[in-house]
């Protein structure tokens, strides 16, 4: 059974202090990894797919964050393709322009075989977004959006969705819940890929599901019993030993990436700078095009070129090196994740990378 928290705890603490073994003499204070596919019979787990302790510890912690039932799964493409088993065939799903290309292509999957109807909006334009609710199924939100980091109203598109008839999605992996709590704003569902700011240090695969809804709990977790989309505990040990440390990441990070995206905007080799006003994660649009852009990414030194996020290491990718990626996305779109190196040295290497580009 997990420690007893006042619910007054901030959420930073409750990073800390949740997803802990009672406190007991000579007890452990963090679970010990569960390496288990067969337990005893009598007991609610039965088999190793149906559930692991040190999954519940995880789920523990980032349900309470959230303020819902969290399940944890294999990646987060995994967690979205359960919630995706939610539509029922011919289902109208709102979704926005641009977005996560894995969950796009889950989208386009079932376009291309008619299980759905797929109207795809500008998230950012709120009258839209609602009018693209009419008679739909499943809104999903992205919010802010990858890579063009465009931001909806989530209380607006939850309540038009729950309007409709609809289930409203949201996946706040860019944000993470100590920036916004989608289930407080009338959201069905919340998801994550946890491989990104929830772990935070680059060796984990891992999504999760959030939600307040017990039906929808419910199917979820059958969809991850009987598909098997179950993570190994020891990515979740890690995962979870990753979260204690979200607040004290999230702030040096998102105080470094204010100060870079102010220092952006005055560079001559950027053109167009993409910031929400939060988070880690910003965009720019440099001269050159896309070949400007590339001479960018493979000039840094400091920063890493890969297509990850949300790591303790600053990384950044030229988007469209995609062949699947949006011609919304400018070619020259650069995606940046912010780490928690010193802002400094980060900013030297990116505006000798950027110099590099328009003298190239």
């Amino acid at each position: 059974m997990a420690v007893s928290r006042s619910s007054s705890l901030s959420p930073h603490t409750r990073l800390v202090t949740g997803g802990r073994p009672d406190a007991e003499a000579d007890a452990p204070l963090n679970h010990p990894v569960t390496f288990a596919s067969t337990y005893h019979a009598g007991g609610e787990r039965g088999y190793g797919r149906y559930g692991n302790p040190t999954w519940e510890a995880f789920e523990d912690v980032l349900g309470e964050l959230e303020g819902g039932q969290a399940l944890a799964f294999a990646s987060g493409l995994a967690a979205s393709s359960a919630v995706l088993s939610l539509l029922p065939e011919g289902a109208v799903v709102v979704a926005p322009e641009t977005a996560y290309l894995g969950v796009l292509d889950q989208l386009r999957e079932r376009l291309s075989t008619e299980r759905i109807q797929l109207r795809q909006v500008d998230i950012s334009d709120t009258a839209a977004l609602e009018a693209a609710t009419d008679g739909a199924t499943m809104v999903w939100l992205e919010t802010p959006a990858n890579p063009k980091l465009d931001v909806a109203d989530i209380a607006a598109a939850a309540s038009a969705a729950r309007r409709a008839g609809a289930v409203s999605v949201v996946d706040n992996t860019f944000a993470t819940p100590l920036l916004q709590r989608p289930l407080e704003l009338g959201a069905d569902v919340v998801i994550h890929s946890a491989t990104k700011l929830i772990a935070g240090h680059s060796d984990v695969l891992l999504g999760a599901t959030v939600s307040n809804d017990d039906d929808l709990v419910s199917r979820l977790e059958r969809h991850r019993k009987l598909h098997g989309a179950i993570p190994g505990p020891m990515d979740v040990f890690l995962a979870l030993r990753g979260m204690r440390t979200l607040g004290v990441r999230l702030d040096r990070a998102q105080a470094s990436a204010a100060e870079l995206v102010g220092r952006l905007g005055t560079h001559p080799a950027v053109d167009v700078v993409r910031y929400p006003g939060f988070g880690t994660m910003c965009s720019i649009e440099v001269t050159g095009g896309a070949a400007g852009a590339d001479r960018v990414v493979q000039a840094v030194e400091l920063w890493v070129n890969t297509t990850s996020l949300g790591g303790v290491e600053s990384t950044l990718e030229r988007r469209r090196r995609w062949p699947s990626e949006s011609e919304l996305v400018d070619p020259s779109l650069i995606r940046l994740s912010v780490g928690i190196e010193d802002v400094e040295d980060l900013w030297a290497d990116l505006a000798r990378a950027l110099d590099a580009a328009v003298m190239g």
